[in-house]
């Protein structure tokens, strides 16, 4: 449907590339593109939705050149950027009414389209209120309602869930999910949990490049065996994540509990874990793991 084809994109002549030599093919389902702020996640999103062009590279869609000929694109395209402006003085329907016209969808059929989505964001009780009153949640969830206007074949969001309490973001994953059925949508987000219950298919991106595609079940097979937990006296926690690849680490009265990666044993007394979707993540974005002190190292207090 969507193809992405060695894509490289630089802003400075002679800088380095913000993208380089990247290719992602979307078809129906849900693609999630994990990345750490500057990893050309937003790059890569404005050059799918036509905003910007590469500076090589192809965008195809249904193979025809997008760069060239962008509007059978950008007419089948619900784009979300990770900053949405509004009109502040425009209530929500006067703001889905002005979107809705300038993507060509008549008055009479706009009107109950946009009474459906903004039900479907939970926003019907504010809809009286000018934009400009809203919260920053709020705002978010009228650029979801507008992506969905056109009913659009095609779904780029980047970052979508920032400013969004915990029950709205489960809403809208679940939303998300339920259009990737026939639909291509590609989600990009730095939280690992914005995917791992939704996407079929994940993509890693970090310098500009393509690190890994695989299944959520793929990529947690690549770190089996490599997850541990030891808990460490909290002066040597320093020493800890600068030997280690460190995900999780919390406070007790015994000492710090560590979640670690190592492809062996790290400290004796650490403890295998069921490896989870954040560690294979941080495992391709860290330095590869040192070898492991000996067992007797005294950094851990006692058996986790």
């Amino acid at each position: 449907m969507l193809d992405l084809l060695h894509l490289t994109k630089h802003y400075r002549r002679g800088g380095k590339p913000v993208l380089d030599d990247l290719t992602l093919r979307l078809r129906p389902g849900l693609l999630g593109l994990l990345g750490p702020n500057g990893a050309g996640k937003s790059s890569l999103m404005r050059i799918a939705a036509t905003v910007t062009r590469p500076t090589s590279g192809k965008v195809l869609f249904h193979g025809a050149d997008a760069v060239a000929a962008p509007d059978a694109l950008r007419r089948a395209l619900g784009y979300l950027p990770q900053d949405f402006g509004v009109y502040p003085n425009l209530t929500s329907r006067e703001f889905l009414r002005y979107l809705a016209a300038a993507k060509g969808i008549s008055a009479r059929a706009a009107k109950p389209r946009i009474e459906e989505l903004l039900e479907l964001v939970n926003l019907t009780e504010a809809v009286r209120r000018p934009l400009g009153a809203y919260s920053g949640g709020m705002l978010r969830r009228i650029g979801i309602a507008q992506v969905l206007l056109a009913d659009p074949q095609v779904i780029i969001v980047d970052e979508p869930t920032a400013g969004l309490d915990p029950e709205e973001r489960v809403r809208f994953r679940n939303l998300l999910s339920d259009l990737a059925v026939d639909r291509a949508v590609l989600l990009s987000t730095h939280i690992v949990s914005d995917v791992e219950s939704v996407a079929s298919d994940i993509a890693v991106l970090a310098g500009g490049r393509l690190q890994c595609r695989a299944t959520p079940e793929e990529l947690l097979r690549s770190v089996a065996g490599q997850v541990w937990e030891v808990l460490v006296d909290p002066a040597t926690v320093p020493a800890v994540r600068e030997r280690y690849t460190v995900s999780r680490m919390v406070r007790t009265t015994e000492g710090v509990r560590i979640r670690l990666l190592s492809p062996e044993l790290p400290y004796e007394g650490a403890v295998p874990l069921a490896p989870e979707l954040e560690d294979a993540y941080l495992s391709l974005l860290g330095r590869p793991a040192l070898r492991p002190r000996p067992p007797q190292s005294p950094a851990p207090t006692h058996r986790g």
